[in-house]
């Protein structure tokens, strides 16, 4: 609703950015309520991530506001030229974006329209700028709290605001969610031919998982980003504070990983069967082990057994001699077997033993996966 234009301050000797109510607006009452809401509201925070209000001349022909002149680019146009942003950019984009907010909610103000074209980024230092509160209102103002008023950019208000009813500081966290899947997809989560059908989407469907358009990025981008991005403001993170700490934590993980861990809010849950502790992996491994070792060196074991003898060994009787007298002498007995030999009996032991450890094996394996995990 209103026209930047290069200015320069001659009392001061310095360049300015002097936002200009657009001529067409300047007839119009609630235009200059608003660009004038845009100037109070925006001068009550001060912090770095927000662009400042250096004065303000909402009398006359048309109302201006005057700001520092800051080489920038808007986060829109980043997108536009260059497409999905790299992984840590994305996170320091949305960490300093996250830190303006918490500015603004400090002042008991929400923006209401978070998107990338109100995000600056300052050329040289990427310092982020939060931009444009002409849409801001106080939490617990009358007019923001009456239900049939649909204000903000369609892609990506929240749900709720969608909605025309109540919002509060959540409501700008689910725009900080959209902003950071449209960084990460290049485009915004809810797209669609007209307003209307947006705005169905965007209260009736769920937006495309993350991994699922962009498998480049870590699986706990898409649990940080789908959880701001829940429908209901209770699901989503509590607050922009909690949100830029642990954008600040990821951004440290990936620069540190053996430093600092990520945060365990962002974790992707393991399924049940999987949740196993060290000492129980630790007991899997040595089973597994240990059977494998037993059946190494039985099939050996068989195959040496296998060429042992068990029968009986025999010596035949010599023929005895022939009697002087011509007859026959009795017959001798026969010579008593030999035992059997030492080695297959040693050979049966050790196939018992064996049997026996594999036995006992097996109930400990069985006893492991019976144990609650």
């Amino acid at each position: 609703m209103g026209i930047v234009l290069k200015g320069f301050q001659p009392e001061l000797k310095r360049l300015v950015a002097v936002k200009v109510l657009a001529p067409q607006l300047a007839v119009s009452a609630a235009a200059r309520r608003r660009f004038a809401r845009e100037a109070q509201a925006t001068a009550a925070i001060l912090h770095p991530n927000v662009m400042p209000i250096l004065t303000v001349h909402s009398t006359g022909k048309l109302p201006y506001l005057v700001m520092p002149y800051v080489q920038c680019e808007s986060l829109q146009q980043r997108i536009d030229r260059t497409g999905p942003l790299e992984l840590v950019d994305i996170l320091r984009i949305g960490m300093q974006t996250a830190n303006g907010l918490a500015a603004a909610h400090a002042q008991g103000l929400v923006h209401r329209d978070v998107k990338p074209a109100n995000i600056l980024l300052e050329i040289g230092v990427e310092r982020v700028m939060l931009t444009d509160f002409g849409l801001a209102r106080a939490i617990d103002d009358a007019s923001i709290t009456r239900t049939g008023i649909i204000a903000g950019t369609p892609q990506y208000m929240s749900p709720e605001q969608a909605r025309g009813e109540p919002v509060d500081s959540r409501s700008d966290l689910f725009s900080l969610g959209s902003v950071l899947y449209t960084l990460a997809t290049g485009r915004p989560p809810f797209r669609a031919e007209s307003t209307y059908a947006i705005l169905r989407r965007l209260t009736d469907e769920s937006p495309h998982p993350l991994r699922e358009i962009a498998p480049q990025y870590p699986a706990w981008l898409g649990v940080l980003i789908h959880k701001l991005l829940e429908k209901q403001p209770s699901d989503r993170w509590t607050s922009s504070t909690e949100v830029a700490q642990l954008l600040e934590q990821c951004v440290a993980h990936i620069q540190q990983p053996a430093v600092f861990p990520l945060p365990a809010a962002c974790q992707v849950a393991k399924p049940k069967w999987w949740r196993f502790s060290a000492a129980r992996a630790g007991v899997a491994v040595v089973v597994a082990l240990s059977l494998a070792m037993g059946m190494m060196f039985l099939p050996p074991l068989l195959r040496k057994n296998s060429r042992l003898e068990p029968t009986m060994a025999t010596t035949p009787a010599p023929a005895p001699p022939p009697s002087e007298s011509g007859g026959r002498q009795p017959p001798e007995s026969p010579t008593p077997p030999t035992a059997p030999t030492t080695e297959w009996n040693h050979g049966e032991e050790s196939l018992a033993r064996l049997r026996k450890d594999l036995d006992s094996w097996t109930r400990d394996a069985q006893q492991l996966w019976k144990t609650p995990k």
